[in-house]
Parts: C-alpha cells; structure tokens; sequence
C-alpha cells in the first residue's frame, strides 16, 4: 500500500489501479514514491505505507480509542516484546492492534459477535497476530501472569478480582473511560491495586507552513479518562 498526499494534504491510500482525485488522475504506471503529476499537472507526493496508515482503512463499527490515548498507555506502561497482554472491549480491534504491534502475546475479549467478527477480519488485514475470544471479560480472565490488562468497557470494576489473580506483581490494569462518576466508582473499589494515575489528554495540532504559524482552530478535546492501576 502507497500514501500519496495531494497539494491540499488530503491522503489516498493507494493499492492499485489508476488514481482519481478531484486535482486529476494518476495513472498506476506512473505511481511511485516520491512526488508525480496527475493529468491536470497537479503534484502528489508517493511514498509507501506502514502500520498507522492501516490502521486508517480498517472497517469501523463501535466508537475506537484515539491514538492520543493509546500512546499513553503504550508509554506509562512500558510494554515491550516481552509482554503479555490481555485486552477487553475489543471493538475494531484497535487498540488491540497497537498492542499486538509490540508485545509478545496479546489475547483480547469481546462478547459483541458481530464486533468480534468485525476486529477479527480488520487485525487479519493489519497482519497483527491477536488472540480473539468471543467471551464476556466479566467472568473471567483464563490467561495469568500477565504485564498489561486494557479495558474498555463500561463497568471495569467488575473485572478487578478477576485482574487480581492474573497480573504479575506490578502489572498495569488500565481502564479507558468516558465519564469521571465512571472513575471515581473504579478508584474507590480499587481494592489491592494501587491508583498510578488518572489522566485526560487533550490533542492540540499546529499549522507550519508558508504563510501561517498558529495552533488548528479546533483541538482534539475529551475523549476519555484513562485509569492507571497496579497490582500490589
């Protein structure tokens, strides 16, 4: 797959043929990385794509977690390679790809079929091998000695005896929220595990070019609150 950024800094995402657009059309023989002319003598410029360009052709079906947020949790908790992860709430697999993307083994739950089938066909197309179960993370977690558990559901506090048994000794549970009365009932039944951090992180992009230096007139704002817990 190719991504080729017209003079507006719209992106195509390219896997074959001839390329239409609104400022001309792009033969494929003439497609290659670098900058090209379409038929009207308007540039793009080509180059090939990776993971986070996939990521933007999945299917969507339930709302997804931002990479603003995800980003934190990749960050704050440190998983690697090595790591074993357990993720719920699996939706359109997502945040399960960016986490199959760097750990070890990465198990995610989902008991929505349809959502299932719908992150099972967008991960086999990301290429990210992800352990899908059609199952209800609220009765239980059949994986153990796990680095990282990621929760995106609305009553995560249902799921803390069961995180209990299966997190290391330090193991991060981290719930994504929308609403902070979600929170502060998560905090208070937080039993064993101690409160990292809670954290809402809002996006601002600039403008750099030519003529203009200034923050975009809108901002990423809220999208949710994301729980940082560990197991003691």
């Amino acid at each position: 797959m190719k991504v080729i950024i017209d003079s507006k800094g719209n992106k195509h995402y390219w896997d074959g043929g001839d390329l239409h657009t609104s400022f001309g059309v792009i033969k494929e023989k003439y497609i290659r990385n670098g900058v090209v002319k379409s038929h009207l003598g308007k540039e793009f410029i080509v180059f090939d794509g990776g993971f986070v360009d996939k990521i933007n052709k999945i299917k969507r079906g339930p709302a997804i977690m931002l990479p603003k947020d995800i980003g934190l949790i990749l960050s704050y908790t440190g998983i690697n390679s090595k790591s074993k992860v357990v993720d719920a709430g699996s939706g359109c697999g997502v945040l399960a790809g960016f986490l199959g993307n760097i750990s070890k083994k990465v198990t995610s739950y989902e008991k929505n079929k349809d959502f299932f089938n719908l992150a099972k066909k967008n991960l086999e197309f990301l290429g990210i091998k992800v352990k899908l179960k059609n199952k209800d993370i609220y009765e239980g977690i059949d994986e153990n000695d796990l680095d990282l558990i990621t929760l995106d559901l609305n009553e995560p506090w249902k799921v803390l005896k069961h995180a209990k048994k299966s997190l290391k000794s330090g193991g991060f549970l981290v719930c994504y929220l929308p609403n902070i009365n979600q929170v502060d009932l998560l905090v208070k039944e937080a039993m064993g595990f101690y409160v990292e951090k809670v954290l809402e992180n809002i996006e601002r992009e600039w403008i750099v070019d030519d003529i203009r230096l200034r923050p975009k007139n809108l901002i990423l704002g809220h999208t949710g609150f994301l729980v940082f817990l560990r197991n003691i």
